[in-house]
Order: structure tokens, then C-alpha cells, then sequence
């Protein structure tokens, strides 16, 4: 009877769609920078149909988002802390359509080149990481099927990307960014009275800042110069009213001044703090949006 019933599952198991048999999986690897002098970890959240194409001819290719994690964190944490489950749920329920998900580990980066040329962390990413990912998987070519997001100093990081870079990505998303709406002298002022940011405000713009250096990373600058190309990007962000920096000040100012230029977008002030529970309670939310954003949903 144990012999029959085996028999019979594996016939089941053998009948059934490759595509219900494959599951999706997280790939963790490293890539030796030449430009960062190091070696950056990085994780890829590969969906079930990716190992399911059997003999498809070409085989199937598929858009990425490349998400960019807050100071602190590291390219697991989104994955290791729920992510993976709400992905493969949302793909359960067909509440999103599959696309890759690439997480580089940024330290306290900000994503950009440092003010001193030590760290060119921007460089790093569009120049190596981009072109490792898009060669190693099966990647859609062109800007359409590219989107970047963040949360926090990745929201930051993607905002950033996304307004000097709009020939690259489609479409940007991003929780809680930090942007700060003080002037660079205004900054200068609190780095000597305990700002609490201020050591990684001076890491990655100088102490003090590099006015020149700090114009040319700001998020508001790049879209007031790009807006005519942002209005073909899809952009979606959000922060918590009480959010614990005071980043809520800086979501509402690129609010209020992207629908100024005339920058169609998405932006919810939510309930919540700049806590993990409050990104992971929206990260649903922003999936969504991108996968509307790559037609797929």
C-alpha cells in the first residue's frame, strides 16, 4: 500500500505545471568592486516562474527593481524580516505580477559619491551593479522594465537615482526618505549643536558640507531641473506623521513641489513612526504600485 501511494504522489508531483512546482527564492552573493576597492554584498529575490520555463523558446525575461535598504540595515534585511513571505503571498493572491527584486548592501552611503571621492558608492551602483545584475539574470533591456525604491536613507538613495537618472528607471517609489529640507548652513549650525544625523551627514557631504557637492545630490534640485522627464516616471512615496527624524516635513515639501512643476505622483501620509513595522505595513502597498507601474498588474 506505502509503495502504491508513493507511486501515486510522485505521478501527481510529475503531472503537475512546472509552474507550480518551482518556488521562488532569494540568491545572496558578492561582487569584487573595482571602483569601491571591495567586496559588496547583495541579495535577488528571484520569482517561482524564473525556474519554470522549461523549453520556452526564447525564454521568458522579466523587469527588476533594484530596492535600496535603510542606514543600518543590510541587503537581507528586507528578505530575513517578512519580505520574502509578503512577496510570495502577494504573487498567491495575484495581487502583483513577478518581477526580480535586487538589494545591494550601502553602508552609510546615502547611495552617492562622497563628498572626498573616497566612497563613490553612485558609481559603484550604475557602473557595476546594475550591469552585473542585468547580465547574470534574465533582465527586460531598457528603462521600462527598470524601477528603483528604498526606504529611509535608501528612499533617499532612490529618489535621488530616479530624479538625476529619469532616462533609467520608470518608476520610483520610497518610504520615509530622508529628505532634509535645511539648508547645507542651517545643517552646518546643528552639526555643532548634536544634530543626530550629523556624523553621517559629514561622512558623505563634508564637515563642513560641501554646498556645491550637497546641490548637486539634492532630490528637490534634480527634479526642478528634470521635471519634464519625470513626467513620464511613475512616483510613488510615503512617510509617517510622526515620523521620528522629521522626514514627514520633507515628503510634504516634494509633495507640494512636484505638483507645483506639474509631476503627476502618488504620496500618503500615513499613521506611524520611522520604525521597520511601519515600512513592512506599506511594503505591500509599493509592490503594488510597481508592478502596475511595469504593466504587469
Amino acid at each position: 500500500m506505502d509503495r502504491r501511494l508513493s507511486l501515486a504522489l510522485l505521478f501527481v508531483l510529475l503531472t503537475l505545471p512546472l509552474s507550480l512546482r518551482a518556488q521562488s527564492r532569494i540568491d545572496c552573493s558578492t561582487i569584487d568592486s573595482r571602483i569601491l576597492k571591495s567586496d559588496v554584498h547583495f541579495c535577488v529575490y528571484v520569482p517561482a516562474s524564473y525556474d519554470a520555463g522549461g523549453s520556452r523558446h526564447p525564454p521568458q525575461t522579466y523587469p527588476v527593481l533594484y530596492f535600496l535598504h535603510g542606514l543600518g540595515d543590510n541587503e537581507r534585511t528586507l528578505f530575513n524580516s517578512g519580505g520574502f513571505t509578503l512577496l510570495d503571498d502577494l504573487h498567491r493572491q495575484r495581487k502583483i505580477g513577478e518581477f526580480l527584486i535586487a538589494a545591494p548592501e550601502g553602508g552609510r552611503s546615502f547611495y552617492i559619491d562622497s563628498s572626498d571621492g573616497k566612497v563613490l558608492y553612485s558609481d559603484f551602483f550604475l557602473h557595476e551593479f546594475m550591469p552585473l545584475i542585468e547580465s547574470r539574470y534574465r533582465i527586460k533591456k531598457g528603462r521600462e522594465s527598470r524601477a528603483i525604491s528604498g526606504i529611509s536613507m535608501g528612499g533617499y538613495g532612490a529618489l535621488r537615482f530616479a530624479f538625476a537618472y529619469p532616462d533609467k528607471f520608470s518608476s520610483v517609489s520610497a518610504q520615509s526618505a530622508a529628505l532634509i529640507t535645511e539648508s547645507p548652513q542651517q545643517l552646518d549650525l546643528s552639526m555643532q549643536s548634536g544634530y543626530p544625523l550629523a556624523n553621517l551627514i559629514a561622512t558623505v557631504f563634508g564637515n563642513p558640507i560641501d554646498v556645491r557637492h550637497w546641490r548637486s545630490n539634492d532630490p528637490f534640485l534634480l527634479a526642478e531641473k528634470n521635471q519634464a522627464a519625470l513626467r513620464r516616471m511613475s512616483i510613488y512615496f510615503n512617510c509617517g506623521r510622526s515620523d521620528n527624524y522629521g522626514f514627514e516635513k520633507g515628503a510634504a515639501a516634494l509633495d507640494a513641489q512636484l505638483r507645483k512643476e506639474g509631476v503627476k505622483h502618488e504620496y500618503h501620509l500615513y499613521p506611524g513612526d520611522h520604525s521597520f513595522t511601519y515600512f513592512m505595513s506599506h511594503f505591500p502597498e509599493v509592490m503594488e504600485f510597481h508592478s502596475r507601474a511595469f504593466g504587469l498588474k
